[in-house]
């Protein structure tokens, strides 16, 4: 038998090595290489909780299902959400709210002791028109100090739908990855006059989850804005990731925001795998397969902006 030796220059001989060595591991592994560059990757960032609303646990990537315009997405991998929260707390200060405010106070106290330390928290009074009672920060005594403003205005209405559509845009010039408004109504009359369609769009755009606290029965009947508040109201948690808690009384305040607070701490960063497409999806969904639980979820937000404009108010 003859063995024919083919010697080939050194720098081609380096470059077949390379190439030989690159080759294997794309066959083995095609996620790891598509992994690689993050453009197939998306995160959503989900709550998940037990049948009294306590959040649970433990649960892999096996366990939850995640489908964009009903299309069903593989889950990749599955961790604790550590990343950063902006949260924007509406507050209902209209004359309506005369006789809750010191409950709400008593609430806000607590809920902002639990989850300023790794948060920013926006303080926004809705009475009469939308107002920044205290911007963004994680200090306490700021914090503090803007929730002991609070003041039920009087011979005031509520603006919540504007409220909704100011904090939307300042929370698009800030950069943490997770958004959420937490809203605290009572049942008094809406003085906007936009159409629940505009405030729903900018909800999405701003990539927040509406969690609303609403104290009373919350008529819809009377006004064309009561009409838009409750259309709002009822797709704005559902359609962001958040929800809706009815209360009858605000004594109920404290232990709703505790409860809350619990969930928004105890998120899971859920990253799974999307074909590369042009057209964004219009919605995702996520739940889990273990039966009695409840999981909410909401997209990572996504192109922070530059820290110039992170600094911008917060219904700027």
């Amino acid at each position: 038998m003859f063995r024919t030796t083919v010697t080939l220059p050194a720098a081609l001989m380096a470059a077949a090595i390379a190439v030989a060595s690159i080759v294997p591991d794309l066959l083995a592994s095609p996620r790891s290489a598509q992994q690689a560059t993050g453009g197939r990757e998306r995160t959503l960032y989900a709550g998940v909780v037990d049948k009294n609303g306590e959040p649970v646990s433990g649960l892999g990537a096996d366990e939850f299902i995640v489908r964009e315009d009903g299309v069903r997405r593989e889950v990749l991998r599955v961790s604790r959400a550590t990343e950063p929260m902006a949260i924007a707390v509406l507050v209902d200060n209209s004359a309506a709210a005369e006789d809750d405010i010191r409950n709400i106070r008593e609430g806000l106290t607590k809920f902002v002791q639990q989850m300023r330390a790794e948060n920013d928290i926006a303080l926004i009074g809705l009475g009469d028109r939308p107002t920044i009672i205290q911007d963004y920060t994680r200090n306490g005594e700021l914090l503090n100090a803007g929730i002991g403003r609070y003041f039920a205005q009087p011979g005031s209405g509520m603006m919540f739908l504007d409220a909704i559509v100011d904090v939307s845009r300042g929370l698009a010039r800030r950069s943490e990855p997770r958004a959420s408004m937490v809203a605290i109504l009572t049942d008094g009359t809406e003085f906007s006059n936009l159409h629940y369609n505009k405030v729903l769009e900018s909800l999405k755009e701003s990539g927040a989850a509406l969690h609303a606290l609403t104290i009373g029965a919350f008529s819809s009947s009377m006004s064309d804005a009561l009409r838009n508040r409750a259309q709002v109201l009822d797709a704005g948690p559902r359609q962001s990731g958040g929800q809706r808690q009815t209360l009858l009384t605000s004594m109920a305040v404290t232990a709703a925001l505790e409860k809350l607070g619990r969930e928004l701490s105890n998120q899971y960063k859920v990253v799974y795998g999307r074909p590369e497409s042009l057209i964004q999806p219009e919605t995702v969904t996520v739940g889990v397969t273990r039966p009695g639980l409840t999981a909410r979820g909401t997209p990572e937000r996504r192109n922070p902006p530059s820290p110039e404009l992170r600094r911008a108010r917060p219904g700027a």
